[in-house]
């Protein structure tokens, strides 16, 4: 299995034809990477003008490695063939090396660039990829996997020092300026192959680490893009703003290693694919790579399905369209206060004082999510906020629950139920954001409820929690180690007063019938533009849309949630039948948790009783695509969504209801879109379309 590395943008503040001075002193050896042991010029080409400048090397490394295993390889040194290609009349230098050692058996290729930074000319920016191919190593494969990350994870870590190192070098030596190129008198061309060179071992050593360039010479693996890299000069070539800048991460994100860097650069990179200009921000995506360990297609699924969620609630906009009921504020016994010693918004929680039942019976299970929902998201912004004022990444809070007067109503079945409910949404969609949970002065009745609600929680999350009976919280390894003394609630025995309500029981006239709770909670999650529907193998999902008058504009906004499906448009003269639902129901078979439709009769015949106005489009799991078409004639339209490929394969750590019964019922041949459009008179459509920017009123389809 091929495993791929894309490193963060890193900037020298210097000009680029300085760095590139400082990086040729680190050739043939370099004493600050003892593994890289010497080099030798196999070629080298410079262009007449001096613009061009190319030069292969044959490098030796010393890899740190188990003298068992180097025994076994049966070799001391590994070799790599690097190439570089200077261009000095574009101020980049591009570099490409892979193993010559042991390459039948293992394979990496690493690609790096230096260039001038895009906002600032005297600057100069370094990025670089890799992939790494072990085909098989004597058994040991998972062990030279190993060391190509240690080997990997050294040289970014010290790789910028090195660079930094010559140019103070140069500083000492009185150079701080190298003039740039300039066309002068032709040079001829100048080209060195020495052949007496020593012949490579006939059995290949371990590969691991090519010495590529100067910020990263001793580099073990190192990531390659999405795609597989040709030459040097295709290596690297996304836009400046798509990428991110290795001080930015450790600015904002963390401390992370190269493995973990390479894991969000490279899912952060799918998204823009996918969900141009919608997708989250670098800290929720984080959120869920270590919610899953950093594996991507983990990651990957369960932040789609985040994604796609969010948009069908319109979660994003909760802050400004929910408004918490006026029981929720005098008897919802939580809220926001201060922040702990890290740093961290404290949320504190007086659950022993909540009337759960009262609040459950008065406002319904849904509306109490969306309460929790909105303090989520009060959270995500409180986190990002003193990230800025702290000066350090701050991605999650810390929440205290006090749990004096919790008693047995407190285990009501429907309240257990609303918050078992409320710990799977907030699981699946906020991983990671719970930094610390503190509960204190738990009651005999604790492990109770403990016993219930703990399967339900993750094992990562509930490894935050910290508990303590009685008063326990008061002595040493305590409150204090984790809030500052002058911000201890008073009802803890602190000074601070503490604006959290008291609660108390909630009046039985402020109680709804299980009837009007019911259209609530119905009305609450119906409040969505977006329609769901399923597509399966042979029975796709169509939708239709009569036009009247002739230049109208049909506009759509869909996600593919699960599968791969193809979209078509056609148009009819006719109308068609009245559609067909459950086409499967005949057999036994029903479609839970989706719509499905059916316009299209067998018997119509393309070109004669419809046609096809525009080109079918393939969409991939995942993606999010927004488009227009601008009719020619009146008449029926229909729009097609299209079985194209199976789903992935989940990878959820429990499966729903839902989906087990789906999966039982329709095999896997099932995809899910979620959908929403929208017919527009031409005049609104380019009025509109000005408006946002966009070029013209045609045909688009584009993946947001």
């Amino acid at each position: 299995m091929v495993q791929k590395y894309q490193s963060p943008v890193r900037v020298y503040k210097h000009p680029f034809e300085l760095v590139m001075a400082a990086y040729e002193r680190r050739f043939p050896t370099c004493h600050l990477i003892p593994m890289f042991v010497a080099s030798d010029v196999i070629s080298e080409e410079k262009s007449d003008d001096n613009s061009t400048h190319k030069i292969e090397r044959r490098c030796k490394l010393d890899v740190d490695a188990p003298r068992l295993l180097k025994r076994i390889a049966g070799v001391d040194y590994v070799y790599f063939i690097q190439k570089n290609s200077l261009n000095r009349r574009e101020r980049t230098l591009h570099i490409e090396s892979h193993n010559e050692t042991f390459s039948n058996r293992v394979i990496i290729h690493e690609l790096c660039c230096y260039s001038v930074h895009p906002e600032n000319e005297d600057w100069t920016c370094f990025e670089q990829s890799a992939s790494l191919d072990i085909k098989s190593f004597f058994g040991f494969e998972s062990t030279v996997e190993k060391i190509a990350m240690k080997q990997y994870a050294n040289s970014i870590k010290k790789g910028k020092e090195i660079i930094e190192y010559y140019l103070r070098e140069l500083e000492e030596e009185g150079i701080t300026h190298v003039p740039r190129w300039s066309a002068s008198p032709a040079s001829p061309v100048k080209a060195v192959l020495p052949v007496s060179r020593p012949v490579p071992p006939t059995t290949p050593a371990i590969t691991i680490v090519p010495p590529a360039e100067s910020s990263k010479e001793t580099l073990g693996v190192k990531e390659s893009s999405s795609s597989p890299v040709g030459s040097p000069s295709e290596a690297l070539s996304a836009t400046p703003d798509d990428k991110l800048d290795a001080d930015y991460i450790n600015r904002y994100l963390g401390d992370l290693t190269p493995f973990q860097e390479s894991c969000l650069i490279r899912l952060r990179s799918w998204l823009q694919e996918t969900h141009k200009g919608k997708i989250p921000k670098d800290q929720h995506i984080l959120r869920f790579l270590r919610a899953r360990d950093f594996n991507m297609d983990k990651a990957r699924e369960i932040l789609c399905q985040s994604l796609t969620w969010r948009k069908q609630h319109q979660v994003d906009y909760l802050l400004d369209t929910w408004t918490s009921p006026q029981v929720l504020h005098d008897y919802y016994t939580g809220g926001w206060h201060h922040h702990d010693r890290d740093g961290r918004p404290l949320y504190i929680l007086r659950l022993g004082q909540m009337d759960t039942k009262g609040l459950v019976r008065a406002l319904g299970e849904e509306s109490l999510l969306r309460h929790v929902l909105s303090i989520n998201e009060e959270g995500l912004r409180r986190c990002e906020e003193n990230t800025k004022v702290f000066g350090r990444p701050i991605s999650c809070w810390t929440c205290l629950v006090d749990l004096e007067g919790l008693n047995m109503r407190h285990l009501w079945r429907p309240g257990v139920k609303a918050l078992l409910r409320i710990i799977e949404v907030v699981e699946a969609n906020y991983p990671e954001t719970l930094g610390r949970l503190l509960i204190l002065r738990a009651p005999r009745v604790f492990p109770v409820l403990w016993t219930l609600v703990s399967p339900f929680i993750d094992e990562n999350t509930r490894k935050k929690f910290l508990i303590y009976a009685g008063n326990d919280y008061q002595g040493p390894g305590g409150l204090v180690d984790y809030i500052d003394k002058e911000i201890i609630p008073d009802f803890l025995g602190g000074e601070c007063m503490c604006e959290v309500p008291e609660g108390g029981l909630v009046p039985k006239s402020l109680y709804r019938t299980p009837e009007e709770l019911e259209n609530d909670d119905i009305r609450l999650w119906t409040e969505t533009i977006y329609q769901s529907a399923s597509v399966f193998k042979g029975a796709p999902h169509e939708l239709l849309i009569e036009i009247i008058d002739a230049s109208s504009v049909i506009t759509w906004d869909f996600d593919v949630c699960k599968g791969d499906v193809v979209f078509n448009i056609y148009h009819s003269k006719r109308a068609p039948q009245p559609p067909k639902k459950d086409p499967l129901a005949a057999h036994g078979i029903t479609s839970p948790g989706g719509n499905n439709v059916q316009l299209i009769d067998k018997s119509w015949q393309l070109g004669q009783d419809y046609s096809m106005v525009e080109s079918p489009l393939t969409c991939k799991e995942g993606e999010s695509v927004q488009g227009s078409h601008v009719t020619r004639w009146p008449g029926f339209y229909i729009l097609q969504w299209k079985f194209h490929s199976m789903p992935a394969c989940a990878t959820t750590n429990l499966p729903r209801v839902d989906d087990v019964l789906a999966t039982l019922q329709v095999s896997s041949h099932k995809c899910k879109v979620m959908y929403y459009t929208e017919v527009l008179a031409s005049m609104m459509y380019v009025y509109r379309t000005c408006h946002q920017g966009r070029a013209s009123a045609q045909l688009s389809f584009s993946r947001e």
